[in-house]
């Protein structure tokens, strides 16, 4: 699944996706173009933009920028707050990667990693310089639907802006929850604040959907002030986040598996086949079917709206579940066996060549349970980082029927060994066949 296609239908950006002003002038023209900001706009702007900064990942050899996004001074400390994407390069490789801060007057200097919060995509960094006091988080802004919020940032590293929008809501099909502003935010805006009219932060920006207008989210302010209660503004920095990101991703996957399972999964009929689904705010079911000359195929497919971005090549923290139910028409037993069998080995599992991921490790077996009689493959491959996390895949065929099939597919990524099978085996008891003992 390609980072910016979360669930099959919600497709996002974030902010740091432009990885050099050549590359962000490219994108430029698909970009929604800022509208000349209101008056009230150019007096927020004017009065907040001492405390904006840009946020830079630089490779240490050469200092070549790799990627941009952006952050803002809490308060009058040396305190930044940025997404955790926008650091996310040199928190997991320091070795290759270091952080720099430039601001609206054109000063730089280094950046210190201090905090990182996965789950809700935010850091916090230290710099060399202080905040005028403007942006303050002592308290969440009180917001209504429909009131105007602005978004600062520096969009496609093309110089700070200001942007206008409106919040409309939260947000909860993504796992944690998300403010929805109906304004734009460009690549490079991840990480810098949208406020009131007020100066009061509201939320960070974060993303956008591509496959619609003005349709951007951020990240609701209350988790800032968390994070940053955990802060210990002298501490000294850990050289590498892996293990502490490796962590906050044990504790959403424990949450994901214990939401999924806390009751029985929803049964849907195929046929005659009774199978697990899960259908909630954070979990949509889609289906299709298409009879063909000589059989018949339904499909039904569910999945999570949203993963956490770890890094620009890995999204994890989501559960898929899929079912395929298939009938001869015109077809003997023989020459449907061959349709269904290919269509059992045609399911990927993952490459023994991934960097991120050890290949898969597979055990096949016949297994039935109370009423189905089922062909299982159970596929698992761990994460080469992240100590204690797995990718399961769990595949199934029926084999009680000689012209109907019925095929079940399980993914849970980025769980523990235990929550893997966890979920694999109460996927694997919901499977029935209807009307049987």
């Amino acid at each position: 699944m390609k980072f910016t296609k979360l669930a099959l239908i919600l497709t996002l950006t974030w902010g740091c996706s432009a990885a050099s002003a050549q590359q962000a002038a490219a994108a430029a023209p698909d970009a929604v173009a800022l509208p000349t900001p209101s008056s009230t706009a150019q007096k927020l702007y004017s009065a907040a933009k001492a405390d904006l900064l840009q946020v830079r990942s630089l490779l240490k050899t050469g200092r070549t920028q790799s990627s941009v996004g952006s952050g803002f001074l809490v308060g009058t400390s040396n305190l930044v707050l940025t997404n955790y994407h926008v650091v996310s390069q040199f928190a997991l490789d320091p070795d290759t990667y270091t952080g720099e801060w430039v601001d609206t007057a054109g000063q730089r200097g280094n950046i210190e990693l201090l905090a990182v919060d996965v789950l809700h995509d935010l850091a916090v960094v230290r710099v060399n310089r202080y905040g005028t006091g403007y942006f303050k988080l002592d308290k969440p802004a009180a917001l209504t639907q429909g009131q105007y919020l602005y978004s600062l940032g520096n969009p496609l590293d093309l110089g700070f802006a200001i942007s206008e929008g409106s919040f409309n809501g939260v947000i909860a099909r993504s796992f944690y929850e998300q403010l929805m502003f109906t304004g734009p935010i460009n690549a490079g805006m991840s990480g810098g604040p949208s406020v009131t009219v007020n100066g009061e932060v509201a939320g960070i920006n974060v993303s956008k959907r591509l496959d619609g207008e003005l349709v951007s989210f951020l990240v609701p302010a209350r988790y800032a002030q968390e994070l940053l209660k955990r802060v210990e503004p002298d501490a000294k920095p850990p050289k590498d986040f892996t293990a502490v990101v490796a962590q906050q991703l044990l504790v959403h996957q424990k949450a994901m598996i214990d939401q999924l399972l806390a009751k029985p999964l929803t049964a849907k009929a195929m046929g005659p086949y009774s199978v697990p689904v899960r259908e909630s705010e954070q979990m949509r079911c889609w289906g299709r079917s298409n009879d063909r000359d000589s059989f018949s195929v339904e499909v039904t497919n569910c999945a999570m709206e949203s993963s956490l971005f770890v890094s620009s090549s890995l999204q994890t923290g989501q559960v898929q579940i899929q079912h395929q139910y298939m009938k001869s028409t015109g077809l003997d037993e023989v020459r449907f066996a061959v349709l269904s069998s290919n269509s059992f080995k045609n399911e990927n599992f993952g490459s023994h060549k991934d960097k991120r991921l050890t290949g898969p490790m597979c055990t096949e077996q016949f297994v039935k349970n109370s009423t189905l009689p089922m062909r299982a493959v159970m596929c698992v491959r761990a994460y080469r980082k992240f100590d204690g996390l797995y990718d399961f895949a769990l595949l199934t065929s029926s084999t009680d029927e000689g012209k109907m099939n019925l095929q079940s597919r399980l993914d849970a990524r980025g769980v523990s060994y235990e929550n893997g099978m966890r979920a694999s085996r109460a996927f694997l008891e919901s499977l029935a066949r209807e009307g049987k003992k």
